[in-house]
């Protein structure tokens, strides 16, 4: 999941919030130098990730991207999960997926002392673009597919992946539905674990 699902799933736990969009920029015994309640934030996100990469629904989501874009396929994947989850009314309606966005921003802002330096140095861009609210549209996942393109190693540029993203759509939102409702079910589960530890 990208950083939509991450902010979503965090259920408005501000500290949980911090820990689960900074996972990626944190490594090793690093998660040990924050709070405990970011550390259980960062071990959400990595619990998240691990419960989606073995996802049968993500398996089959890959294999649409693979033709373009290779092993990194799961990362795109995590992109185009983030699409459907902005549109899907079942969770929250469009102005809730606005105010999701603004209160995010407002809590990492709130939180910057924690943040590592290059997740800081990215967080006006996520803001000023808006990010997480316009994976709703079309034009927002071909600009995270740009993201994604430029930090891989091989990659030439994100167009193939997106021209399958769209040819497979409606199969890769089926895919989407199979999948959340089961990552949503091991989150609320896991978190509420976590936080009586």
């Amino acid at each position: 999941m990208n950083y939509l699902a991450h902010a979503y799933l965090s259920f408005r736990n501000p500290e949980i919030l911090v820990g689960n969009m900074i996972s990626d920029f944190v490594k090793g015994k690093k998660q040990f130098d924050y709070p405990l309640l970011v550390q259980k934030g960062i071990q959400l996100h990595r619990a998240i990730d691990t419960f989606t990469d073995q996802h049968p629904a993500t398996k089959r989501a890959k294999e649409y991207l693979k033709p373009a874009v290779g092993a990194y396929a799961g990362a795109f994947i995590d992109v185009v999960y983030d699409h459907f989850l902005a549109l899907d009314s079942k969770e929250l309606p469009e102005t809730a997926w606005k105010e999701l966005a603004a209160e995010t921003y407002h809590q990492l802002a709130d939180n910057l002392p924690l943040l590592p330096e290059k997740f800081a140095r990215m967080l006006p861009y996520m803001t000023s673009q808006d990010w997480l609210y316009n994976y709703r549209f079309t034009w927002g996942i071909e600009n995270s597919f740009g993201g994604v393109a430029r930090r891989a190693k091989y990659l030439t540029g994100p167009g193939l992946a997106f021209q399958l993203f769209i040819k497979h759509y409606g199969e890769l939102e089926s895919l989407y539905h199979a999948f959340f409702p089961d990552v949503k079910k091991m989150v609320e589960a896991g978190l509420t674990a976590r936080l009586m530890q």
